[in-house]
């Protein structure tokens, strides 16, 4: 069975996407940016902040879907600049303990609008 998620506490897909699919106990969320969803802003500040909003904005994904981030079993993270990969260390373990799910982190050449960071998360209940 497969269910399409849209939760209003996360911003609106920026493209031809849905924020989340559930097929069976797994969710498949798509790469969430650090817009503030109540203004459809990027959250002001710099790249521990844009971090800090989308890891809410997947939580947010998560929970509509009734899932957990404890549910986390592979996360990857987009980063504008892979500098920020000892900052993204010490935000990511705020809402990851371990055992730790499966990740990888790299630097790409853009993100959309400009963002610092895009984060995509497989979970399974």
């Amino acid at each position: 069975m497969r269910k399409i998620v849209a939760s209003p506490k996360a911003p609106k897909a920026v493209g031809t996407y849905s924020q989340a699919v559930v097929v069976d106990n797994t969710i498949y969320a798509s790469g969430q940016l650090p817009i503030d969803p109540a203004t459809g802003e990027f959250v002001p500040g710099g790249f521990k902040e844009q971090l800090e909003q989308v890891f809410k904005n997947l939580q947010n994904v998560l929970e509509e879907a009734g899932f957990k981030m404890a549910d986390a079993v592979k996360v990857t993270v987009y980063l504008q600049d892979l500098a920020n990969f000892a900052a993204l260390n010490d935000v990511y373990a705020k809402y990851f303990s371990e055992p730790y799910p499966a990740r990888v982190a790299f630097q790409v050449a853009a993100l959309p609008k400009n963002a610092m960071v895009e984060i995509d998360m497989i979970a399974v209940k």
